[in-house]
């Protein structure tokens, strides 16, 4: 009987973050990879649209504010509104899952300003206002997050003092994090990117400036591990994961730095310097697709931004200036889908 047929049992993930298959093309005579039918795109990483939340707005405006941005991946272009958060916060924590956003944590500056333990969940489908999904174990401000398929991370931040606690939600159901290891430092004013199977968290204040890239697993509760350093100390940067590298961009370490720093994900290494964002601030939310990551908002000693920069993953460049947040202001987390 002739072969008619072969089926190919091999899935691999390609550089873009997507999976693909091993087929035979008639056409070009030979076995390729073929990603038409599979776009499993990780939580870390949007195909659609990068969200910016809360933060702290420049007068008349003047403290945390709630509200929730939203702007396109496919095309460069400004933000618009599409929501507000349960309570005005800055210095959240954002997470992702495939159908909606969380912010954990934060600072309510309007009286009484307090440091707050919301998870606060918003949906990706329809512009929509955030609700009350759960508790952090300890209010906190300050932190950073990171997204496994089903659960949010929360790491680091200010109880007070310093914490390092790693904690852990679900996405299936609304319930509180629980605490599922430490990082090798307490610390505040950090970034957060992630694999498919790790969370990196990397700077940060301690309250000493570090450099530090910390590692924890996804598959089980356990502490981090310092696999690497950044270029330079710093602290408030944003962070941005690819399907193979992390990065680091902006943040302050005396005076701001405008700095994005590449570290893989495959091997235990220190980050490179790849590119600048189109200007120097700390305090930024990042984002990321399949093919760049996103810099929006931040500050600089005298001004607060609404500037959306966007860097390839593909090459090592500068960004660029490609939209507005809906308001200037800092303090900010980012969410993608």
């Amino acid at each position: 009987m002739p072969l008619t047929r072969l089926n190919i049992a091999f899935i691999s993930p390609d550089t873009s973050g997507f999976n693909s298959v091993l087929r035979y093309s008639t056409a070009q005579s030979q076995f390729v990879w073929d990603s038409s039918e599979y776009s499993f795109t990780a939580n870390y990483q949007g195909s659609v649209s990068g969200y910016t939340s809360g933060g702290n707005a420049p007068a008349p405006v003047l403290g945390s504010i709630n509200t929730i941005d939203k702007f396109p991946f496919a095309a460069d272009g400004n933000a618009t509104d599409v929501g507000d958060l349960t309570q005005d916060r800055l210095g959240t924590a954002g997470q992702s899952s495939t159908t909606h956003g969380y912010i954990s944590g934060g600072q309510e500056s309007t009286p009484p300003p307090a440091f707050r333990n919301i998870i606060d969940r918003f949906p990706f489908a329809s512009g929509g206002n955030a609700s009350d999904v759960g508790d952090l174990s300890s209010n906190r401000a300050y932190p950073t997050g990171q997204s496994s398929d089903t659960y949010g991370y929360t790491s680091g931040g200010l109880v007070p003092p310093f914490t390092n606690i790693i904690e852990r939600f679900p996405f299936a159901t609304n319930a509180n994090a629980t605490d599922v290891g430490d990082l090798t430092q307490a610390r505040n004013d950090v970034a957060g990117q992630n694999s498919t199977t790790s969370g990196y968290t990397s700077a940060g204040s301690a309250p000493a400036i570090v450099n530090t890239i910390d590692k924890f697993p996804f598959a089980t509760n356990a502490n981090a591990t310092d696999v690497g350093d950044l270029t330079q100390t710093r602290r408030n940067p944003a962070g941005q994961s690819s399907a193979v590298y992390g990065y680091t961009s902006g943040g302050y370490t005396f005076p701001l730095v405008n700095t994005i720093d590449r570290f893989p994900f495959n091997t235990n290494a220190n980050a490179s310097d790849v590119g600048d964002l189109s200007a120097s601030r700390d305090s930024a939310a990042g984002q990321s697709s399949s093919s760049s990551g996103y810099t929006s908002g931040g500050a600089t000693p005298d001004v607060r931004l609404n500037t959306i920069d966007k860097f390839p993953f593909s090459t090592n460049s500068n960004a660029t200036d490609v939209g507005d947040l809906t308001q200037s202001r800092f303090a900010v987390s980012g969410q993608q889908v």
